[in-house]
């Protein structure tokens, strides 16, 4: 059977703080899945437990049906990047793999191949304290899939990356999941996300909001609404509003109606002689179907009179 992340009834505390609070899910291959969540839901507690770093209080979690700490060559069935700076700034980045390779019986010359793979094959020989934060993502990513494993798990891959590098690591994490592995991704961009995952765990103040798929996510934020490209568009907002629409806008000629249909906007506003030259289906991002989900998990939040 292919492999799988099992996260089943975790619970953990930190003194009188709940990290993690009965979060259950799965993880399957095949497709890139994306964790999110606000700043402190507890994606990191859940991924550390993940990989054996901490224990959980209550529940498990398993990859391919085994805790991590009894994986005997962990490398190779499971690759994880959490901090690209966990590295002795000291060590060459090809002794840095080399070590990792014997240490888990992959042969020398897997450290060739990631190195080329993740474009650090002429900086091999520099140490990784004169990295940038970008070639320490990239040397983070090396190790990942130096054993070649069937499941992977980035937090925050794209974090020090430059728009060819985020081009990058997005082809990478869909052709690692188009070959069958498990690619568990946590990230706080949505737009890459949207780009990248096929399906998504959403979580807040350590619980599970939804596991879904990205299209169905944004199928539900889309509603019924409607976007209206006017020139007048205070007048059609007043207007769309009389008819118990609920407007807003998009910007200086673009406005989302919902609560009237399309053929209704159409004909309120030929009836009032406005103009607009395009109606069309609303499709909410991934970043607004997020925010509606995630409204009421949020830790820390800004009001309106704070934010002024």
């Amino acid at each position: 059977m292919p492999p799988t992340i099992e996260v089943s009834g975790v619970r953990k505390h930190f003194r009188s703080t709940v990290a993690v609070d009965g979060l259950t899910f799965t993880v399957r291959p095949g497709e890139v899945t994306g964790f999110v969540g606000p700043n402190g839901a507890g994606k990191s507690t859940t991924m550390r437990i993940i990989l054996g770093l901490d224990a959980p209080d209550e529940g498990e979690a398993l990859i391919d049906g085994q805790p991590y700490r009894s994986l005997r060559t962990p490398l190779l069935q499971v690759g994880a990047l959490l901090d690209a700076a966990a590295v002795h700034p000291g060590r060459k980045a090809r002794d840095h793999l080399l070590w990792l390779a014997h240490s888990n019986g992959i042969p020398r010359r897997r450290v060739g191949e990631v190195l080329d793979q993740v474009g650090l094959a002429s900086a091999a020989g520099r140490r990784a304290g004169g990295y940038s934060l970008g070639m320490q993502q990239r040397l983070g990513i090396a190790a990942a899939l130096l054993g070649d494993p069937p499941v992977l798990m980035f937090d925050e891959p794209v974090n020090g990356l430059d728009p060819d590098g985020i081009v990058w690591i997005r082809g990478l994490m869909r052709s690692l999941a188009a070959e069958g592995r498990v690619v568990f991704v946590s990230s706080h961009l949505m737009s890459e996300l949207q780009d990248t995952a096929d399906h998504l765990i959403v979580i807040g103040r350590g619980r599970l909001i939804a596991d879904t798929s990205v299209s169905k996510l944004i199928a539900a934020a889309s509603k019924d609404r409607v976007d209206v490209r006017t020139s007048r568009r205070a007048d059609a907002m007043a207007l769309l509003a009389n008819a118990g629409g609920t407007v807003a806008a998009i910007d200086a000629e673009v406005l989302t109606v919902e609560g009237v249909t399309g053929e209704r906007t159409a004909a309120l506003l030929t009836e009032a002689g406005l103009p607009f030259s395009e109606l069309r289906s609303h499709r909410a991002s991934l970043e607004e179907a997020y925010m509606e989900l995630t409204r009421d998990a949020v830790e820390f939040s800004v009001t309106e009179e704070e934010g002024r």
